[in-house]
């Protein structure tokens, strides 16, 4: 099965629709499939559903498709540093489904499982509960959430072979593993494709059985926060 496309555009040929929900790895600007997200911009598809841990800064990431309008909800943890987000959310056109951190991450491991939902203490007691199941055991209280299956993951690795076992180098690998294994079909962009058996088998983040297409490609290094000191006088 031939994974390798060669570019972002064809990586996605044939998988977008209006209207889809897509899963997207990366946290703040590390580990953001940018160029799955600018071949998505360029189709033009819109009313879309992103389940992320956030969606990126108003130039990067996701907030590129908050400034065309093709995203209709966000299922989201972090909703700050985007000024666009913000506008739309608080104005009524961007609809969010808030997730605590822990519960959207393993809302998207349930999903890739096969697992329809599960219980869990975040979030009894606040708004987070409002309108789910709730069921006790030993004295405690659990909500229902349920796993995530979307139409399409997006992720960016490091570095994958051609049958798509992947590696995500350090903080990348936040929300990429999860997100890769909920989707129906998964894309994922890489910083370089190896041979295949040339990666060592105890070092894959990811199996290539959840990856369907590969795309390879050049990455910005952006840094969302820099603090930095004044040089101290000797």
């Amino acid at each position: 099965m031939q994974k390798v496309y060669a570019n972002a555009n064809e990586a996605l040929d044939g998988l977008l629709h209006d209207g889809m929900l897509i899963a997207s790895g990366g946290f703040g600007l590390c580990g953001i499939p940018e160029l799955l997200l600018q071949a998505i911009k360029d189709a033009g598809t819109k009313d879309l559903t992103f389940a992320s841990n956030n969606a990126g800064v108003d130039d990067f990431g996701i907030g590129i498709l908050l400034q065309t309008k093709q995203v209709k909800k966000m299922m989201s943890s972090y909703v700050g540093e985007n000024a666009e987000f913000m506008r739309q959310y608080l104005s009524g056109e961007l609809e969010l489904e808030f997730n605590p951190q822990g519960t959207l991450a393993e809302r998207m491991r349930a999903g890739g499982a096969g697992i329809p939902g599960f219980y869990t203490q975040t979030g009894v007691g606040t708004v987070i509960a409002e309108g789910k199941d709730v069921k006790s055991w030993n004295g405690k209280d659990y909500i229902l959430e349920e796993g995530i299956f979307a139409d399409l993951a997006i992720v960016k690795a490091w570095k994958a072979d051609e049958t798509g076992n992947a590696i995500f180098r350090k903080t990348a690998r936040n929300f990429n593993v999860p997100a890769a294994t909920c989707g129906k079909v998964c894309v994922l962009e890489v910083e370089e494709i190896v041979p295949a058996g040339s990666l060592d088998p105890d070092a894959i983040h990811l199996p290539g059985i959840y990856v369907h297409r590969i795309v390879q490609g050049e990455h910005e290094k952006r840094i969302e926060q820099r603090t930095t000191r004044k040089r101290e006088e000797a």
